[in-house]
């Protein structure tokens, strides 16, 4: 049996134009709406799964503010059996201090005998680009920790993951317990049924509060990318346009030469 903890964080909707807050410390999210990355909807769909194939239970934990917790009812509609929210100012928590809030509650409850033999994560957050909290957590239990996993099972005591490395396909075999990164593309998410839904509403989220003050990440600021030009080439106009539209479709191959 393994019981899996998969850490989700509720981010701006990026599917859109980007923007940033007037201090340039995070993306703007007055005029979107909210979500999870897709590296962590793919983490939910392999928590779920790996606690499926050995009789365990997936637990969701999100660190943010009450509204956080339509985040992890997300997670409860696919397939996770409860949920945790520890209810903190998420952008004056740094990387640093959101592995010290999961890890106290990974702890805590261990002590009251519920442990999370794989904690999984996703690779990197989806607003501001921090890879570090899964390295981090695994210092903070003392686990060993991948990064950029793909799949995984587990079997015995053993977690077998897969992703890409730059020498192409990796296979690593660590023992449990273990904290993983997730990308996404090795899975395909779970979406929720209606029943899903219904219980994800009914079900009761845990709520705690960090035991340590955060000190924040550092970070000096965001930047965006500077937009991409782009040009259009107008080939002509009513029929005299067709001899230019084959030579394109051709050097296109689209058509043969």
């Amino acid at each position: 049996m393994t019981d899996v903890l998969v850490c989700v964080k509720r981010v701006p909707d990026n599917s859109g134009e980007i923007l940033l807050t007037d201090d340039a410390q995070s993306v703007d999210a007055r005029h979107v709406g909210f979500t999870v990355s897709a590296h962590e909807v793919c983490a939910v769909a392999l928590a779920v799964e790996v606690a499926a194939a050995t009789d365990g239970e997936a637990t969701v934990l999100t660190l943010g503010p009450g509204d956080a917790v339509e985040q992890a009812r997300d997670a409860v509609a696919v397939g996770c059996a409860s949920a945790v929210l520890i209810e903190a100012d998420s952008g004056a928590h740094g990387p640093a201090d959101v592995s010290r809030a999961i890890a106290e509650v990974v702890l805590a409850h261990a002590e009251r005998g519920r442990t999370y033999d794989l904690v999984l994560l996703g690779n990197d957050a989806a607003d501001t680009g921090d890879f570090q909290v899964g390295a981090r957590l695994g210092y903070e239990l003392d686990r060993p920790v991948l990064t950029g996993i793909s799949t995984l099972d587990v079997t015995g005591r053993t977690v077998t993951a897969r992703g890409d490395g730059p020498g192409g396909a990796e296979v690593f075999e660590v023992p449990l317990p273990a904290v993983v990164t997730v990308m996404e593309g090795g899975v395909t998410p779970r979406y929720p049924s209606v029943p899903g839904r219904m219980k994800a509403k009914r079900a009761t989220v845990e709520t705690v509060i960090p035991r340590t003050a955060p000190t924040g990440g550092g970070r000096v600021r965001l930047k965006l990318p500077p937009a991409q030009p782009s040009s259009v080439q107008i080939l002509g106009e009513g029929p005299d346009a067709a001899p230019a539209v084959v030579d394109l479709l051709e050097r296109l191959g689209v058509l043969p030469t």
